[in-house]
C-alpha cells in the first residue's frame, strides 16, 4: 500500500473501508474501490483521516477482503452463508435452525496464525435462522498469504464449522408416579413437554400415565416404541429411592445407559440412554416448576441428531449452574455450556 494526503487523493481509488462512528453510528462511511472526490476532503478530515491508503500490488502480499474471502471458503458451512466483506470482515449467517458446531481445538490453531482472527458463537449452540454464527478478518489491512495458506491446509481434511438443522422426532412421553396415576395429584409434565416440543419438529405420538409399577412402566415404552417412536421422554421416579423404578425400566427395556445423574443444577439427576439409536431421556421434576433445566440444554442436540457421550456430559459442570434470573435468557447465559 502507499499512503498519500488526503488533498492529493482526489481521483485515487481508495484500497480498504475506512470506518466511522458518530451519534451511534458505526459503519463504512467510505468503502473499498471509491474514488475519492474533491467533497470527500472535509469528510475524511472530520473523522480523524489525514491520509489513506491506494494499493499497490506486492508479491505475497494478500489484502483484508481477500484474506476474509479465502478465510470464508476454507470453512463451507451447509445451512448458513457468508456475508461479502464489509470494513475487512465476512459474517456466517444461520439459513436454518439447527445446532451450531465448532472445532475448538482447530479454531484455536487458525487464531494462533500471526494476523487472522476469526470469531464464533460457542461451541453446541442452538441457532435460530439469521443468527450471527462466525466472523472472519484479519487484522491490518494486508497480511502475508502463506498464513492464509497455511490456515488452508490445516481446513483442507477438517470441518472448522458446521450447523446441523434440527429433525424431525416422534416422541412417546412415559409419566410414572402412583399419586398422578391414581388422580391424587394432577399431571403438571404433560403440558410443559408440549409446549417444549412446539419449538422442535416434533410429533407426541403418545403420553402414558403409569402407576409405580416396573411391568407398566415397561410396556409403555415398547408400546411407544411399536408405534413408530424414535425419542423416549420419562419423568417421574428419577431419583435415588429405592421405590423409584424409572432408571430400572430404561435399563430392563435394554437401553445403554451413558449417564443418570449430570454435574448440573437444576436437572442434576437427569439420565441420557440410547436404545439403538433412540434416545432416551429422564427428566427430573425441576423441569415442571423451573423455565429452563437440563432438559432445555439437551434437547436441541438430540433434535440435530447428534449423540451424547460420557465425556460431554461431564463438561457440563462448567457453566452448569443456573443463576436463576428474575428473566430467564437462556440460551444467552452461562448455564448449560459444554
Amino acid at each position: 500500500m502507499r499512503k498519500v494526503a488526503v488533498e492529493e487523493a482526489v481521483g485515487l481509488e481508495l484500497c480498504h473501508d475506512i470506518t466511522a462512528m458518530r451519534d451511534g453510528f458505526k459503519g463504512a462511511e467510505f468503502k473499498r474501490g471509491h474514488i475519492i472526490q474533491e467533497e470527500d476532503i472535509p469528510r475524511l478530515l472530520d473523522i480523524g483521516k489525514k491520509t489513506i491508503f491506494v494499493w499497490e500490488e506486492h508479491a505475497g502480499e494478500i489484502h483484508e477482503e481477500d484474506a476474509a474471502r479465502r478465510m470464508a471458503a476454507m470453512a463451507p458451512v451447509e445451512g448458513a452463508y457468508y456475508t461479502e466483506p464489509s470494513e475487512g470482515k465476512v459474517l456466517l449467517l444461520a439459513k436454518e435452525r439447527g445446532m451450531f458446531r465448532v472445532n475448538t481445538s482447530l479454531l484455536n490453531q487458525i487464531n494462533g496464525i500471526g494476523d487472522l482472527t476469526i470469531a464464533t458463537l460457542p461451541d453446541h449452540y442452538p441457532v435460530e435462522v439469521g443468527a450471527r454464527l462466525a466472523s472472519m478478518r484479519i487484522v491490518p489491512l494486508v497480511t502475508k498469504e502463506t498464513q492464509i495458506l497455511e490456515a488452508e491446509a490445516l481446513c483442507k481434511e477438517k470441518n472448522l464449522l458446521a450447523l446441523y438443522p434440527y429433525q424431525s422426532k416422534k416422541i412417546g412421553v412415559i409419566i410414572t408416579g402412583s399419586e398422578v396415576y391414581t388422580g391424587r395429584i394432577q399431571d403438571k409434565f404433560e403440558p410443559v413437554v408440549r409446549a417444549k416440543m412446539k419449538q422442535y419438529p416434533a410429533e407426541i405420538i403418545g403420553i402414558t400415565i403409569c402407576d409405580d409399577k416396573l411391568d407398566m412402566i415397561v410396556e409403555a415404552a415398547k408400546t411407544h416404541l411399536e408405534n413408530g417412536a424414535d425419542f423416549l421422554i420419562f419423568t417421574g421416579g428419577m431419583s435415588v429411592d429405592p421405590d423409584d423404578l424409572t432408571p430400572t425400566a430404561i435399563r430392563q427395556l435394554g437401553a445403554e445407559i451413558v449417564t443418570h445423574g449430570v454435574p448440573a443444577q437444576p436437572g442434576n439427576m437427569t439420565l441420557v440412554a440410547y436404545l439403538g439409536e433412540v434416545p432416551i431421556l429422564g427428566v427430573p421434576g425441576a423441569a415442571i416448576n423451573l423455565p429452563t433445566t437440563m432438559f432445555d440444554v439437551l434437547l436441541p442436540q438430540i433434535f440435530a441428531g447428534e449423540r451424547f457421550t460420557k465425556e460431554q456430559l461431564i463438561r457440563l459442570g462448567d457453566g452448569g449452574l443456573c443463576q436463576m434470573c428474575k428473566t430467564c435468557h437462556y440460551p444467552n447465559c452461562t448455564f448449560g455450556g459444554y
